[in-house]
């Protein structure tokens, strides 16, 4: 699972995470903190993400970073289909990330390709792929999360914490699998189950890369 969400850097976690130990004697400033940590996190997450499949696939200047880009791009984005036109299309999954407590107010989609027409856009120095394209968050309130998640083709996977701590608590506990997350009530997953496993080797080919740059 940890593969599937983008791993906050430290500092970042303890900002979010600091301060919300208040006393529970003071029920509604407790509901209030909560409640800006599902959007601080929610706001976060899909930055981070934007940021990190941004940089993954932009070709930047020089003709090393457009190669790995391209790359990383084919390997994971591109399906070979011959009852598609030019014999290829693109993953466009659909991932909903909540959590179980509405209180957290926390929720994200990703979209994967959701504009196949503006993969690649004209330069001087030929087609470049267009990031903006390739990977699109959005945070959304409660009331559009349920909307998108009961009507049927909005969402290919929905993976739903038991609330944001669960999130963070993925900092510490880097290597846990999702058996065990499941054993311990912290996740539940519906939809799609290939979309699962797509979106975790996505994840996982991000972190290769990543950590390739930092050796």
């Amino acid at each position: 699972m940890h593969a599937t969400i983008p791993v906050l850097p430290h500092g970042i976690h303890l900002l979010l995470t600091s301060g919300f130990q208040l006393s529970e004697a003071d029920n509604k400033l407790t509901d209030l903190m909560n409640l800006a940590e599902g959007k601080l996190l929610a706001n976060g997450m899909a930055m981070l993400i934007e940021m990190s499949f941004g940089f993954l696939t932009s070709e930047g200047l020089t003709d090393s970073k457009a190669k790995k880009a391209q790359q990383f791009f084919e390997e994971n984005f591109v399906i070979k289909d011959p009852n598609a036109e030019g014999g290829k299309r693109y993953y466009q999954g659909k991932i909903l990330i909540r959590t179980r407590r509405p209180k957290d107010n926390m929720n994200v989609i990703i979209k994967f390709c959701s504009k196949p027409d503006e993969i690649y856009h004209h330069t001087p120095i030929g087609p470049r792929l267009n990031p903006s394209a390739i990977i699109d968050t959005q945070v959304l309130t409660g009331a559009e999360a349920e909307l998108m998640e009961n009507d049927l083709g909005q969402i290919d996977l929905v993976i739903r914490f038991k609330d944001t701590k669960a999130i963070l608590g993925l900092i510490e506990r880097p290597d846990t699998e999702v058996v065990q997350l499941l054993l311990e009530n912290l996740v539940q997953i519906s939809g799609n189950f290939g979309h699962m496993f797509k979106f975790g080797a996505i994840g996982k080919s991000a972190q290769l890369v990543l950590s390739e740059l930092n050796e």
